[in-house]
């Protein structure tokens, strides 16, 4: 079976979560060289180092990276989307009553 296209979802990822999180993935867990990863999901090595600092900042306070957001499994667009929200009925003015 070709898998070509599935290991491209992975090794050049289009959606901007989606890289962020690849290119992290191969400093952190793979332990490549910020040069090659930059080179390899289009980043500058300045900007990929910024990226890996807020990364290690927001790990070390507790906050949650944005590519872990509300994001439907198996949407590679990597867009968020949010369920429908009713919207709320607000309430009228008491200056509107008189």
């Amino acid at each position: 079976m070709d898998d070509t296209g599935c290991r491209g979802f992975f090794l050049e990822p289009v959606a901007t979560y989606h890289r962020q999180y690849e290119a992290l993935r191969a400093f952190f867990i793979e332990g490549r060289r910020l040069q090659d990863i930059a080179q390899q999901f289009g980043y500058r090595e300045t900007s990929l180092r910024s990226m890996v600092c807020r990364f290690r900042a927001q790990v070390q306070a507790g906050e949650a990276p944005p590519f872990l957001g509300n994001r439907p499994w198996g949407d590679p667009s990597g867009s968020l989307t949010f369920p429908h929200q009713p919207s709320q009925r607000r309430q009228s003015s008491p200056m509107r009553a008189r």
